[in-house]
Parts: C-alpha cells; structure tokens; sequence
C-alpha cells in the first residue's frame, strides 16, 4: 500500500469513528502519514534535480 492510499484510508476511518479516543488515535496516525508523504516527496524532488539534464 502506498502512503497516499493509506491516507486516504485513514481519513475515510477518521470520519467514520464517533469514540473520542479512536478520532485522536486515528489523527495522529494520519498526522505521522502526512508527514511521511511530505518527506517522500522531497526526497523524489531531490533526486530530479540532482540528475544532469540530457
């Protein structure tokens, strides 16, 4: 599974839960997921703009 369709399931749980504690759980999960999509897609940035242009 991709971080992207592992958000997107995430957010789907996130508006399906109603317990408080799971709503929290679920956010953080999905906050830790952002944060790694973000940090793929700057290294996949990185690597374009270190190759030599042809």
């Amino acid at each position: 599974m991709t971080t992207y369709d592992h958000i997107q399931e995430l957010r789907a749980e996130l508006k399906a839960v109603f317990d408080q504690a799971e709503r929290r759980q679920i956010a953080a999960e999905l906050a830790m997921a952002e944060a790694n999509l973000a940090e793929e897609e700057a290294a996949f940035e990185a690597s374009v703009a270190a190759e030599p242009p042809h």
